[in-house]
């Protein structure tokens, strides 16, 4: 926070050349090579809208607060957020190892696939999708719903998965994340991922958790084998 505090002097008066992201990374660009890095993760929050309209959260727990021609952004609870120069951005090791971005355009299969597999090929997929190394942006929610989508078991070793089971995973999600991160329905039409039942079999769901940060897998022992 206290280098926070100094943000305000060197930001002031430059205009915001570009916003952009990759996965769950947001980085907000300035003129003058200087670059605002956030990272959400499970707890943190984005609020945008016009000054004096109040919060989502309380104003203690705001991190950052930037104002400009009526309107505020205010970042919460982020446990990541920094500024950086612009060639400090462009070599940042946790950057530069980011796999395919999910949502990016032009997904690179192949870029994914490589990854996927100089990965441990006993790893269970499920776990290897939740890998930003792999591919960056999917989460524990689209991880269920991606496996679903593929009639793939989460608890599958990777080796036992073919390219085509693997890209069919990340192609299913992609759409339906692209329109829940417009602001749709998507997120909120879940198919497997905390529901009791399975919507095609209708035989009950299981759940258990799943890698080393034991994120909770969902899936339908009888429609993903």
């Amino acid at each position: 926070h206290g280098s926070i505090r100094t943000w305000g002097e060197r930001l002031r008066g430059r205009e915001i050349e570009a916003i952009d992201t990759h996965g769950k990374h947001l980085f907000i660009r300035f003129a003058g090579d200087l670059t605002i890095h956030s990272h959400l993760r499970m707890t943190g929050a984005w609020h945008t809208g016009p000054i004096g309209q109040r919060w989502r959260r309380p104003a203690r727990r705001a991190w950052l607060v930037m104002r400009a021609r009526g309107y505020e952004v205010v970042q919460f609870d982020g446990p990541l957020l920094e500024l950086l120069t612009g060639l400090r951005a462009r070599g940042d090791f946790r950057i530069a190892s980011l796999g395919p971005d999910i949502l990016g355009d032009g997904f690179d299969d192949r870029d994914f696939l490589r990854r996927l597999r100089e990965d441990d090929p006993t790893r269970p997929i499920g776990d290897a999708l939740l890998d930003q190394s792999i591919v960056a942006g999917l989460g524990n929610i689209w991880r269920a719903e991606a496996c679903f989508d593929a009639s793939i078991s989460p608890w599958r070793p990777t080796a036992q998965v073919t390219d085509e089971q693997a890209l069919a995973a990340v192609h299913a999600v992609r759409p339906r994340m692209a329109d829940s991160a417009r602001g749709g329905t998507q997120m909120r039409t879940r198919h497997i991922y905390k529901q009791p039942r399975c919507p095609t079999c209708r035989g009950p769901v299981e759940s258990r958790g799943m890698g080393d940060d034991n994120r909770t897998a969902y899936w339908c022992p009888h429609c993903q084998r």
